[in-house]
């Protein structure tokens, strides 16, 4: 290769080089690395005039150059739009997330709290900007800045540097502590974001505090006991509630445990009853109780199950619910067993809307299902169907056996889950303007190992909301997000930038810019 042909190779790569430097900028902001690349583009483009001095006038007078510089002008204009829309995307705040589970979208849940407030939140960190968690902290309640403006404000502060705010606060050394406040002076309201001490905080701990922000004051939520009902705290003996429990705790209710014996009746500040799968019967007293609950506007939610019969027929009976024998099966929509029932069919229930408009499953293992009465029922119930099964299922009446239709059953669409309301006149003894049931068919969609289940635990969830008169928090709450991502800082996440999207890609165009130039001298 001639000393000519070595400069121009050089001169073309020093303008690859050159061109690309406010690049390296963009995706780096390195200022030392971007003028080095200068630098090192301006001294090849010197090489190349040092070796080519003899040439220029007839460089300049070629149609080739005309293009060369067609081109390089070109590359310029290219750069400048990008960086043009980079520059508008970024004031915009306008982000696209392409990760399979959306791990960098708010959740429908967050959005309604966000747009929910009714006065500015001010979320106060307290994570030093050495702390490991920082980077990701702030790119997560960024999300809910750029969501909520200036009805969301993020403010960081070091506990070490602001010991008055920690003491305030109550704060203890050592743990990422997120405060959300609201007003000021003695009208000031905080409540401080649970952190879980491994996994760290998550969108669906801020947004929960968010919640809790806007609660008055935490609503009881009794769970009947004495009838072998599944316990709301784990035990090495069986299963428990307890994941249910964290969120209710979490969304703002405080679940306790009722004992209905000696004829004390429901509280009167219950916000719900919840019945999770009674196994014994249960006595004439304590269901007429549950009966004077309902009729001064209680609120409840019932889980029965497979092969249990707890007597609630003369509970049920006049808010139009009668459970079926068997047990629901459906060979085309089951999951593995005829008798495991996956369904996207819904009612029209405000609890489920937003389940049947994103078509997600729910599932239910060993189902009872239920006939809606229209004979005998208490004046003003409307009774409504909730979740159905598809059109092939049908209830199988001898479960010990291989599931198949038989004469006899029923067959068709079969109400999971039914929910029935009746206004309640004014009255001394009323507790709330309306009474309201949900009766599930299953109960284990409550156990602890289920609970993972998102669309099942938002099913539940959303029935509590509508029973306890919370309609804000019928939603789609955050998912389980598992961690699919590396956490890297500024200044390695600007390497691998610049590795994978300027030196490869500039140097695979500098080395055919060679080959060409190369070529075409020989």
């Amino acid at each position: 290769m001639s000393k000519a042909t070595l400069g121009k190779v050089l001169g073309a790569l020093g303008l690859v080089s050159l061109l690309s430097a406010p690049y390296t900028y963009f995706i780096t902001g390195s200022g030392p690395l971007t003028g080095i690349k200068g630098l090192v583009g301006l001294a090849l483009i010197g090489a190349y005039f040092a070796t080519n001095l003899g040439q220029l006038n007839q460089f300049a007078s070629r149609r080739s150059t005309f293009y060369v510089a067609s081109s390089a002008l070109l590359a310029l204009a290219v750069l400048a739009g990008l960086g043009a829309v980079n520059y508008i995307a970024a004031k915009r705040h306008k982000s696209w997330d392409l990760t399979a589970r959306k791990i960098f979208t708010l959740a429908p849940q967050t959005r309604s709290a966000l747009h929910a407030l009714k006065a500015p939140v001010t979320a106060f960190v307290f994570l030093p900007p050495t702390d490991a968690d920082y980077g990701y902290v702030d790119r997560l309640l960024a999300r809910y800045h750029a969501e909520a403006l200036d009805r969301f404000l993020v403010v960081f502060k070091d506990p070490r540097k602001s010991p008055d705010l920690a003491a305030k606060y109550q704060l203890r050394e050592g743990q990422t502590t997120i405060v959300l406040s609201r007003g000021t002076g003695e009208q000031e309201q905080h409540t401080t974001v649970s952190v879980a001490p491994v996994q760290g905080v998550s969108e669906q701990d801020v947004t929960n505090a968010l919640l809790k922000l806007d609660q008055v004051g935490q609503r009881h939520v009794y769970f009947l006991s004495g009838h072998g009902e599944w316990p709301l705290d784990p035990s090495a003996e069986g299963a428990s509630l307890s994941e249910m429990r964290k969120s209710l705790f979490q969304e703002g209710y405080q679940p306790l445990v009722l004992n209905l014996l000696g004829g004390k009746g429901v509280p009167r500040d219950a916000a719900l009853l919840v019945v999770a799968a009674a196994r014994s019967r249960l006595s004439k007293p304590e269901l007429d109780q549950l009966g004077a609950y309902l009729a001064e506007g209680g609120r409840m939610l019932l889980f029965v199950d497979a092969l249990l019969e707890p007597g609630l027929e003369p509970l049920l009976a006049p808010y139009g619910v009668r459970v079926d024998p068997g047990i629901v099966a459906d060979e085309e929509y089951g999951v593995g067993s005829p008798f495991i029932v996956a369904t996207h069919f819904y009612g029209d229930h405000e609890m489920v809307r937003d389940l049947s408009r994103l078509q997600v499953n729910v599932e239910f293992p060993t189902s009872r299902g239920f006939t809606l009465l229209r004979e005998g029922l208490l004046p003003g119930v409307h009774t409504e169907p909730v979740v159905v099964t598809s059109s092939s299922a049908w209830e199988e009446l001898e479960p010990a056996n291989a599931p198949r239709r038989s004469p006899g059953e029923r067959t068709g669409s079969i109400p999971l889950v039914v929910a029935a309301s009746r206004p309640i006149a004014e009255s001394k003894d009323r507790r709330t303007p309306d009474m309201r049931l949900v009766v599930f068919g299953d109960s284990e969609i409550l156990l602890d190992p289920n609970w993972r289940d998102e669309p099942n635990r938002n099913l539940v969830m959303n029935a509590v909301a509508w029973a306890s008169g919370s309609p804000e928090q019928i939603t789609i709450r955050a998912p389980d997000r598992d961690v699919s991502s590396l956490d890297l800082d500024s200044q390695r996440l600007g390497r691998i930038r610049f590795l994978a999207t300027d030196l490869l890609p500039l140097a695979l165009l500098g080395a055919g810019l060679a080959v060409w130039l190369t070529r075409r001298n020989q």
